[in-house]
């Protein structure tokens, strides 16, 4: 287990796996100083978008204590509270011991309804304009495997003849090469499986999303549209709070609803039931029978990343 350092501790060096702790990257500078660094780290940011030199110099969310890590989150309620006038139960829910979350898709129920795409968008508080959607249904062509030349953006009636659809979406890699290409530990891969971000970390380089070849991540270019009456209040800590310009986000299993026992919400509103979500250390759970008696595929399976996002075909 990773010692527990206090705040004021980690001016003492970089954190293990060779990423730059900020606190050590600024030193003694000024809060001045602070503020400019943080502008020519995030260029796209606005004077008024930067965070405070607190925030900015929060220690890195897996070595606080939790007295630390409450005194984040009450942070973080008070600012929801105040621009969007509702009190969210943010938590931050813990990996469940024993668990490794995996996902498996039938491609030949999914009707390409996009139905997922929304109820995502919807569960976990992204823009509304610009619209941002971590899955992507790809509309392919019957006997083709070329995702490179499918279309997300299909309009009409679904399903259409001489196609199939592939929903993609961050495949939470056992390998994850954003995790690797991410220059400050601002992505991890959590116990598991799951790969999260902390929003308060990410200095908008995005490395990671030229790493990812799925295409999972998205990077807000512009200050999030998030309509007041639109709020989902209940929200974990890395996964649906309201983010900021300039981070980037994706895919987390809806771990605020996961590690509480529930479904994400792509797998509750599938009207095919072409979505399965469970234990993948649990052999006797439902992904672990389709992985053990179904045709499985894996998408760009020889990138080597090793997802926990599996399609498959009934028999």
């Amino acid at each position: 287990m990773e010692e527990e350092r206090k705040p004021d501790e980690s001016c003492a060096g970089a954190p293990e796996g060779g990423g730059i702790s900020r606190r050590a990257f600024l030193g003694t500078m000024a809060a001045g100083a602070a503020a400019a660094t943080a502008a020519a780290l995030s260029p796209l940011k606005d004077i008024a978008d930067l965070p405070t030199l607190e925030q900015f110099l929060q220690q890195h969310y897996k070595e606080l204590t939790p007295a630390d890590k409450e005194a984040i989150l009450e942070r973080i309620r008070d600012e929801v509270q105040a621009k969007y006038g509702v009190r969210p139960n943010l938590t931050d829910p813990q990996p469940l011991p024993g668990v490794e979350f995996g996902y498996a898709l039938n491609i030949g129920r999914c009707v390409g309804c996009r139905k997922c795409v929304y109820a995502c968008v919807k569960e976990n508080n992204q823009s509304r304009n610009p619209q941002i959607q971590y899955i992507r249904v790809l509309q392919m062509r019957k006997g083709s495997i070329d995702v490179e030349s499918s279309s997300h953006d299909y309009e009409g009636e679904v399903p259409k003849e001489g196609f199939y659809y592939m929903p993609v979406q961050c495949h939470q890699c056992r390998k994850a090469p954003c995790v690797k290409a991410c220059p400050v530990e601002a992505t991890w891969q959590e116990p598991d499986g799951v790969v999260v971000i902390d929003y308060n970390w990410c200095i908008g380089c995005r490395y990671c999303m030229a790493a990812c070849p799925y295409n999972a991540r998205r990077f807000n270019f512009a200050q999030p549209d998030l309509p007041k009456e639109d709020l989902n209040a209940d929200m974990g800590y890395l996964s649906n709070r309201p983010r900021p310009k300039g981070v980037v986000e994706k895919c987390h299993f809806c771990l605020h609803r996961a590690r509480n026992g529930r479904y994400p919400a792509c797998v509750e509103v599938c009207p095919t039931g072409s979505r399965k979500f469970g234990n993948l250390l649990d052999p006797e759970s439902e992904i672990s029978y389709i992985l053990k008696t179904k045709r499985v595929y894996v998408l760009k399976e020889e990138v080597g990343t090793l997802p926990r996002f599996y399609y498959y075909f009934d028999l």
